[in-house]
C-alpha cells in the first residue's frame, strides 16, 4: 500500500466535484487504454505514509487534535473504491490549515513519537519498524515532502486528492 497525492487547481476540483468518476483519470489516467502513461503523482509517500500519520498525529487511524492529522488519512471520500477505499479530497481551505499545522511541527517532538515497539503494538504498515535512527531520518525526508507538498498547494489556493494505492 502506497500513498499518493495530487494538487488540483480550481477547474480540476470543479470537475471532481461535477463528476467524481474524473478523480481516477486524475489519479491513475486511461487505464483503459494500454499505450497511456500513468501520470506521475506529485505527492508519493511510498509505504511510510502510515508511519509519517503515526508520528504527525500520535495513533493509528485517528486524525488527532489539529488539521495536520488530515494530512494523510483526511479529507472526504470521493469517487470508486481503488482497492484500499475511495480517494479523499480536501478543499483549499482545509489545505491551508493543514499546511499551516505541518510546517509548525517540531521535529523533536515526533521523535518522541517514533517508538518501534509502539508501532508494532500499533500495527504500523508496514510491519517490522526498528528504532533505527536512520528509518526516523527517512521518515522525516517524508515529512519534509508531505509539507511542502501541501504548502505550495495553499499557497496556490488548490484542494488536495488523496488515494493509498
Amino acid at each position: 500500500m502506497e500513498l499518493i497525492g495530487r494538487r488540483l487547481s480550481s477547474d480540476e476540483l470543479q470537475a471532481v466535484l461535477n463528476n467524481p468518476e474524473a478523480v481516477g483519470a486524475l489519479l491513475y489516467g486511461d487505464l483503459d487504454d494500454d499505450d497511456a502513461e500513468m501520470p506521475d503523482p506529485e505527492l508519493d509517500l511510498g509505504k511510510s505514509w502510515h508511519a509519517v500519520h503515526y508520528l504527525i498525529t500520535g495513533s493509528a487511524w485517528g486524525l488527532g487534535d489539529g488539521a495536520a492529522g488530515a494530512a494523510i488519512l483526511g479529507g472526504a471520500e470521493i469517487g470508486e473504491d481503488g482497492g484500499y477505499g475511495p480517494a479523499r479530497l480536501l478543499g483549499p481551505d482545509a489545505v491551508r490549515a493543514v499546511a499551516t499545522e505541518l510546517n509548525a511541527l517540531d521535529v523533536e517532538t515526533l521523535r518522541t513519537r517514533y517508538d518501534a515497539d509502539a508501532m508494532a503494538t500499533a500495527d504500523i504498515y508496514p510491519i517490522g519498524w526498528t528504532n533505527d535512527e536512520a528509518e526516523f531520518d527517512n521518515l522525516v525526508v517524508h515529512l519534509v515532502e508531505l509539507s511542502q507538498f501541501y504548502r505550495t498547494a495553499a499557497d496556490n489556493g488548490q484542494a488536495v486528492l488523496l488515494a493509498i494505492t
